[in-house]
């Protein structure tokens, strides 16, 4: 879902009809106020923001979702960007800064660079959660793996029988979908890393 916030009506239904001449699902709101008032926290998106609006700016709405732990890719489009004021807004994490009028194919390619983010969010979370389900023994036996180590050195590291490791390991591996090496250190650093 594309989130699209701007106060002027003209600019809001140009980017609505460009943004739905590429089947892109977009949901409208004329402030940062109406568009949190509404918006479907459980339904990840993409904000498509402008950067100045009265009482609240893009940017402003942008930082207050991050503070309540929505790390949704944003983009800013402006008609008065300035060099501060774009340092500011990538320094805060936004995905992308445009100017007004904006360019059919630099939005597509922001869209595109912010699907891909929302992408690697989710699968963060989907790693992060199959990891909460791990006992803390798992967790160790799960990190010594992926530091490249067999059963025998990972039992003598932790002080258990191999046979337990072992255990451990088909624990792992029934938990986190794969007995993998590869794959369960692409989900340890999946989890960890932004």
């Amino acid at each position: 879902m594309i989130y699209l916030i701007d106060d002027d009506p003209s600019v809001r239904q140009a980017l609505h009809l460009l943004l739905q001449t590429y089947e892109l699902p977009v949901t409208c709101f004329e402030s940062p106020a109406d568009c949190l008032a509404h918006l479907d926290r459980k339904q990840p998106g993409i904000l498509i923001t402008d950067l100045r609006m009265p009482l609240m700016s893009g940017l402003q709405m942008h930082e207050q979702l991050q503070a309540q732990g929505l790390d949704w890719p944003t983009i800013i489009i402006t008609g008065h960007g300035d060099l501060h004021a774009c340092r500011r807004a990538f320094k805060a994490g936004v995905t992308d800064f445009l100017t007004k009028p904006v360019e059919e194919q630099t939005l597509l390619e922001a869209i595109e660079a912010a699907q891909a983010k929302l992408r690697h969010l989710a699968e963060r979370r989907e790693a992060q959660c199959s990891l909460q389900s791990l006992t803390e023994r798992e967790r160790e036996v799960l990190e010594l793996i992926t530091k490249g180590l067999g059963s025998k050195e990972i039992a003598t590291t932790l002080e258990i029988s191999v046979r337990t490791v072992d255990t451990h390991r088909a624990k792992l591996a029934e938990k986190l979908g794969t007995g993998s090496v590869a794959e369960q250190t692409r989900l340890l650093l999946c989890a960890s890393h932004p």
